[in-house]
């Protein structure tokens, strides 16, 4: 197979035209839904080891459908799905705006707070969104040669008008046995094409807003157009049009991506083999945003708000070369399976981009396309530019050995040495071993079998390594100074960086009782990271602005998991099976050997600077400290305790999910219910976007805005603190899904045919004020340290009802 590291294969919107960073979208979209065999997470530390650097943030385990042999099969399915918000903000109608507008003192017979329309922003932003989706498979094979091909299409619509994405994918999966049986060769391929159109919902923007932040908060009686049939805007520089905001700034991109594998294996003994694997991972990207000229509220923002264009590229490749020897041997009541084998990787990444204001083209030209439609002279510097390139390397030794003894007693032993070229001179090797043994009790006499069908005791321990830090951050590196005009030194060397380990233990218990209808696991686990990868300011006198160096630093994750599965029922009809999984999570930053670490940042209007996640020894990681709320003083200000402490953690202390699975006759049913207890979540949407303070500025505000906040100044200044510190816990229908098999003739023109019906995020139990508790703010993150648990002006979450149908032939 071919790892994936998850990093993004396009650049998100660049924010300097000032709508924010847009966040690039996930890397794994390229994937197939419909040619997935099955995904499994691997959580025992000693499983995941044998990846070494690639297992430091878990592995997740991808199987695609291969074709079986026997008779060949076509199957094609097709499916449509109309989505919708769970839910928006409830915000005031004109006529209470201008109730409650009075009420804090403006005066509603001005132009600027009462324009006499009645406009519901968040209608003219949001939809209800349609996605089609459509998959054309065929597989088969025989003894020797096995073969799968697939085509979909998928044409889906965002919540948000004009945002979608257009995805076609084709995949390749093939084996082919030679010389009696003695070599096997397998082809493995998918490409895909995807076209993303965004929209300004940045979640790092401040006062002047992105889309939906502005359909939150605009006036209600302002007009979508002005009498001219341009856009209305109330005539200050930093007013911004919702809908001219969705119209006139474009965010898009268009990406190619291609996974090739190839691998021979020759079975040299009947219990020696030797596989040789290449891979090859490689897409291609451009992402293209624009502001029109003379959009409302850019006019700080673009000079002269003659427009602005960005059009950048990137490009990636991953190659993969793997050579594996596996011995397997019976001797007696022995059983051993051992691996040895060497691992080749290179990573490559270049990009590119220009940029371009001072437009001369008139509203609605298509600037990215036209970029040289500028105005160059004089003073006017129209263009910038930049590309990078970068390259490094990973080069690993990895063993494994799999012993066991009467299918009693199971030990695995397992060494990964991984060599990065990210790291110091002085460290570029990290040695990563794993131990697992497990006793399977229920093939000891002492265990009644008429009691337990299996039970098995097992215990692991892992260390795994994480390289995931910019590359060149262990040399010395310079950037171009604009002021100068020469070359500023960017990051200071330091030959003694060394790898992130993360080291993991755990026991568990494996059961099933009852013939097998009753089963389940037991773990506790323990997880340890240390020696954290960090950038902090250059050491004085140097002039350069970085060094990276390692943490001396524990954090750790422990808990208990358990999960259980019971077949209710199993009659000739009716089926049912349960299952429940459920974790308990304890996080905490045991040891930090350096200052506090910032993080959490919030943004808004009044917040600039502001953050809430210091990261500090004995409290959780991403823990928020904020100063108490103590209500109002006299004249309707914020009292607050004159302190920051720790509130709370945005990790939940427990998770849960519950699935139910029917089957009766020629119908079947499904539904997942999940939830969460014990985390935060902060409403910075509510401290920055929805408070009095943005009432008094002649902006729309919730209903709930003003009943929670009895007795509050509409002139006192938003501030952090424990009043917008939220529960995150919740219950949830997450998916709920009805099947029926149509009964066909034996003479039919299909093998089977089925009909489903699908809803998903159907149903939220959740006290938290904002739109969802499982929303999180990635652009939070402060100098470059992530962040956890803030709200801030997100995309909603949608609930989706899907009709499908599926053919085979």
């Amino acid at each position: 197979g071919i790892p994936l590291d998850g990093s993004s294969t396009t650049d998100g919107a660049d924010g300097s035209a000032g709508f924010g960073n847009v966040a690039a979208k996930n890397p794994l979209n390229f994937i197939n839904p419909n040619d997935i065999e099955n995904i499994s997470v691997l959580k025992d530390a000693s499983a995941a080891a044998i990846y070494g650097s690639r297992g430091a943030n878990g592995v997740v385990l991808i199987t695609t459908k291969k074709g079986k042999s026997g008779q060949s099969s076509l199957n094609f399915s097709a499916n449509t799905s109309i989505s919708s918000n769970y839910k928006n903000y409830d915000v005031m109608s004109a006529a209470d705006f201008l109730k409650n507008a009075t009420a804090a003192g403006l005066d509603v017979s001005n132009k600027l707070i009462n324009a006499g329309a009645n406009t519901d922003w968040q209608k003219e932003v949001y939809r209800t969104a349609v996605t089609q989706n459509y998959n054309l498979s065929y597989g088969g094979g025989n003894d020797k040669t096995n073969y799968f091909f697939s085509l979909g299409y998928n044409d889906q619509q965002g919540t948000v008008k004009g945002t979608a994405m257009n995805k076609l994918t084709a995949r390749i999966n093939a084996t082919h046995k030679l010389f009696d049986d003695k070599v096997v060769l397998a082809v493995a391929m998918t490409t895909s094409q995807i076209k993303d159109k965004g929209a300004a919902t940045g979640g790092d923007i401040g006062f002047e807003g992105n889309v939906i932040s502005r359909a939150i908060q605009t006036n209600p009686t302002y007009p979508i157009l002005a009498t001219d049939g341009s856009y209305f805007t109330n005539g200050t520089p930093a007013f911004r049009n919702p809908v001219s905001l969705l119209n006139q700034v474009s965010i898009g991109a268009n990406s190619a991506r291609t996974l090739m594998n190839f691998s021979a294996t020759w079975n040299i003994l009947s219990n020696l083999s030797y596989k040789a694997n290449f891979g090859l991972d490689n897409s291609d990207a451009v992402s293209r945003t624009a502001v029109q000229p003379g959009t409302p509220g850019f006019a700080n923002n673009i000079p002269g708000n003659q427009g602005y264009a960005r059009i950048a590229n990137r490009y990636i490749t991953t190659t993969t070369i793997e050579h594996t020897l596996n011995y397997k041997t019976v001797l007696g009541k022995s059983k051993l399976d051992a691996l040895a084998g060497f691992s080749y990787q290179k990573f490559e990444n270049q990009s590119n981009f220009i940029q371009a204001i001072y437009f001369v083209a008139p509203q609605g030209f298509d600037l990215t396309n036209n970029i040289n439609f500028v105005d160059n002279s004089g003073t006017n510097k129209a263009f910038s530019g930049g590309s990078a390139k970068g390259q490094s390397d990973l080069q690993s030794y990895f063993a494994r050995a799999n012993y066991s003894y009467n299918d009693k007693y199971l030990l695995t032993a397992t060494l990964r040495v991984d060599g990065s070229s990210k790291f110091g001179l002085n460290n570029k090797y990290g040695y990563f071993p794993s131990f697992g043994a497990a006793w399977r009790l229920s093939n000891e006499s002492f265990i009644p079998k008429e009691v337990f069908s299996d039970l098995k005791l097992r215990t692991g321990y892992g260390i795994t390594g994480n390289q995931e830090f910019p590359t060149n951050t262990s040399l010395a590196t310079y950037a171009p100074n604009s002021s100068s005009g020469g070359l500023s030194k960017e990051n200071v060397p330091n030959p003694d960086i060394k790898w992130e380990t993360t080291t993991a233990y755990g026991v568990g218990i494996d059961f099933a009782l009852l013939k097998g209808r009753l089963s389940g696991t037991v773990d506790y686990f323990n997880k340890s990271t240390n020696n954290l990868l960090f950038p902090f300011a250059a050491p004085q006198p140097d002039v350069a602005t970085t060094r990276w160096s390692n943490i001396p630093a524990d954090i750790r994750n422990k808990g208990v998991e358990f999960s259980l599965n019971y077949q209710i029922l199993a009659g000739k009809k009716l089926d049912w099976d349960i299952s429940v999984n459920t974790t308990f999570l304890k996080n905490e930053v045991a040891r930090l050997d350096v200052a506090t670490i910032q993080t959490g940042n919030l943004f808004g209007q009044g917040l600039s600077g502001a953050f809430i996640q210091p990261i500090t020894q004995g409290y959780p990681l991403y823990g928020f400290f904020l100063n108490d709320f103590k209500g109002y003083d006299a004249s309707g200000n914020t009292i607050l305790s004159a302190e920051k402490s720790y509130k709370g953690s945005p990790f939940p202390t427990n998770t849960w999910g519950l699935t139910n699975n029917f089957t009766y006759g020629a119908w079947n049913a499904s539904i997942f219910i999940n939830g969460q207890s014990g985390g935060y979540v902060y409403n910075n949407t509510a401290n920055a976007v929805l408070n009095r303070g943005s009432l008094k500025q002649g902006n729309n505000v919730t209903y709930q805005t003003i009943s929670s906040t009895t007795g509050q100044a509409y002139g006192d200044a938003p501030v952090p603190s424990t009043f917008y510190l939220e529960k995150s816990d919740f219950v949830r229908i997450s998916n709920l899904s009805i099947g029926y098999n149509v009964s066909l003739p034996a003479n039919s023109f299909a093998k089977s045919l089925n009909l489903s019906l699908t809803g998903q995020n159907l149903l939220l139990i959740s006290n938290y004020t904002g739109l969802d508790p499982e929303i999180t703010n990635p652009a939070a993150s402060r100098n470059g340290v992530p962040s956890l648990g803030i709200d801030y002006i997100s995309y909603p979450k949608a609930r989706t009802f899907t009709i499908g149908v599926s053919a085979n032939f």
